[in-house]
């Protein structure tokens, strides 16, 4: 069984994604930290497969934390769940060994797409590797949309972003434009964020919480 860390400042989210992990009964969830200096301790002492990590966090942020982790020669793979989805900041992820991304919001069929691609590479690097397999596991084929998701429907999105390309949208403003509610079109974002066609960002400057806006990618 596929131990797991979450590393994540957020309880709800936390207790989100140990329900996600924990569903599949090939992992389980041997700790879960809020601040990141503590995870990095233990996992300077203990063994890990897999952490699930978060960007935005007091301390440190996630990029932060997964040059530490590396600096002290932790091999354990790494899942991103957040919002920060700049080019720049995937690539320098990517480069410390982030075997997947995931953009908030996310809906569970994409959690469980990450971790069948964890197990498949952890699987696959067990003795030699062949062509076909080294072909399927750096050159995935693209993602199709996920069941229950209607072209129609997605196309309904991409309309409402499309009218404004460089308003900032909030998911209530686009659940309104598209006559659709506001679950299903942030169902929709995460799909279309997740293939890049979209970019989210944290919106600051609402005088409230913050909330998440979504914007066509350029």
């Amino acid at each position: 069984m596929y131990q797991v860390v979450i590393v994540e400042d957020d309880p709800i989210i936390t207790e989100l994604n140990r329900r996600y992990a924990e569903r599949d009964g090939r992992f389980t969830v041997t700790q879960t930290f809020a601040r990141p200096r503590r995870a990095l301790e233990w996992l300077r002492r203990n063994p890990a497969d897999l952490v699930i990590l978060d960007f935005y966090m007091p301390e440190m942020n996630g990029l932060e934390l997964l040059r530490a982790i590396r600096g002290a020669g932790v091999a354990a793979d790494v899942i991103m769940i957040t919002a920060a989805n700049d080019a720049a900041t995937v690539e320098a992820l990517t480069r410390l060994g982030v075997v997947d991304y995931l953009v908030k919001p996310f809906a569970y069929e994409r959690f469980c797409t990450a971790l069948d691609a964890f197990c498949r590479r952890r699987s696959a690097m067990r003795g030699s590797l062949d062509q076909q397999t080294l072909d399927s596991l750096l050159h995935a084929a693209p993602a199709a949309l996920p069941k229950g998701m209607q072209p129609q429907t997605l196309e309904r999105v991409l309309a409402c972003l499309r009218a404004d390309p460089d308003h900032p949208h909030t998911c209530e403003e686009l659940a309104a434009a598209a006559g659709l509610s506001v679950v299903t079109v942030r169902r929709y974002l995460s799909h279309l964020a997740q293939q890049g066609q979209v970019t989210g960002d944290m919106d600051y400057g609402t005088g409230g919480r913050p909330c998440l806006v979504y914007r066509l990618a350029r």
